[in-house]
């Protein structure tokens, strides 16, 4: 391994991170220990200074440049959760901050960028065509780059969090971190291995952007030609460079998540935690269920909590439907008095809680089934759904499951 990514330095990254971080403890949870079989604690890095880990990066390597370096002036490229970091330590050292983030960032991470200082242009669609924009500018005015992940000290600032997570549970025996580019895995395995090599440490990346999967897969760095997902600050189509020969040195390996189980591992921390994270922050905890953690003693990092309202609202929407906690059938009636009254009979006694009923008189010109009812209820889960939908069925309804939206 890189001599750099050495103890000495990571307790030195510890030292310098102290500064500005807060103590995030790990917190244990009854609901994911059942369902993995082992002993699972969360890393709630959402709680820290910023929303993200990133901050630890950040700072750290802003502290390792010269007095002349800083006062260039600083720029990066980030999705929200780097940008945050930089400008944050950029106003602690009282210099300038210049972030280049994607048009489609959620405007929660550009107003707090602002907020610490930083002067945000919003260019590209993903992270990397940003990162380009960001280069192009350093190269021309000379502001001193300050990458989000392929970097050796960023990588060691983020590392501190496996620091922290071995003092305060020596047993660990996996850590699993979220990844976009890398730089998080590569500080936290790297500390892993040189505190105890039994540890495993893997990356959980989004299914729609797994670039380092894809990299490790094939032996050597791999661009993706497009990325897809709803984890945006783990959108990024080629890992670090720098630091992919010691990621394949020290990663126990990378498992992928589909967009949809992020959604409901939100819906599960939101009720089960009373945690709000953000997609990518929830990769650890939707891969669970990918590695085998029966006895072991797990810890998951949950790298930011920097999620819009927008987002939010419409994730924990899709959580229920998916949990099959909201539905929408349509039935057909006859356009009778007392139709409506006799159907409403049925979804009440079945204890299903309606949100919506859509009354359309003029589907049809057969009065025997010209009235569609469309509604959508709340259930407690598959199981009463299915009650509700055989309540229906045995009073002499034909339900039809459809779309829900609210």
């Amino acid at each position: 391994m890189n001599d750099e990514l050495s103890l000495v330095r990571f307790e030195e990254a510890s030292e310098a991170v102290a500064h500005v971080t807060l103590e995030t403890k790990l917190i244990y949870s009854d609901y994911l220990s059942a369902l993995t079989g082992g002993r699972v604690f969360l890393k709630p890095e959402n709680m820290q200074r910023t929303g993200a880990y990133k901050l630890r990066g950040a700072y750290y390597k802003i502290t390792r440049m010269s007095d002349e370096e800083r006062k260039k002036g600083l720029i990066t490229a980030s999705a929200g959760n780097h940008a945050q970091g930089v400008a944050y330590a950029a106003q602690r050292f009282g210099v300038r901050a210049v972030i280049v983030m994607p048009k489609i960032t959620p405007l929660i991470k550009i107003n707090r960028t602002k907020e610490y200082g930083a002067e945000v242009i919003l260019e590209g669609d993903v992270y990397d065509e940003s990162y380009a924009h960001a280069r192009e500018l350093a190269e021309k005015e000379g502001y001193t780059f300050v990458h989000p992940f392929d970097d050796i000290d960023v990588s060691i600032g983020q590392g501190t969090i496996a620091m922290e997570i071995v003092k305060e549970c020596p047993t660990v025996d996996a850590i699993i971190a979220p990844v976009g580019g890398g730089g998080l895995l590569l500080g936290v395995s790297a500390l892993a291995h040189l505190l105890n090599p039994r540890i495993s440490v893997y990356g959980a990346e989004p299914e729609g952007a797994a670039c380092l999967k894809a990299s490790l897969d094939a032996g050597r760095v791999v661009t993706l030609e497009h990325v897809n997902t709803i984890a945006d600050g783990t959108a990024v189509k080629t890992p670090g460079e720098t630091i992919f020969p010691y990621l394949k040195e020290t990663v126990t390996g990378v498992v992928t998540v589909p967009d949809e189980e992020l959604v409901v591992s939100f819906l599960d921390m939101v009720e089960n935690h009373k945690m709000i994270v953000e997609n990518s922050g929830l990769l650890s905890v939707a891969a669970l269920k990918r590695i085998d953690l029966k006895g072991k003693t797990a810890v998951c990092i949950l790298s930011g909590g920097n999620m819009d309202v927008i987002t939010m609202s419409s994730v924990i929407q899709q959580g229920l439907i998916k949990r099959d906690r909201i539905f929408t059938v349509s039935v057909r009636l006859p356009d009778r008095p007392g139709e409506l009254h006799r159907i409403s009979g049925v979804v009440a006694a079945s204890s299903a809680n309606v949100i919506k009923l859509e009354h359309d008189q003029f589907v049809t010109i057969n009065r025997n089934d010209a009235v569609e009812i469309r509604i959508t209820m709340e259930a407690f889960g598959t199981q009463h759904k299915e009650e509700i939908l055989e309540a229906l069925r045995k009073a002499g309804y034909e339900p039809k499951v459809i779309r829900t939206v609210i």
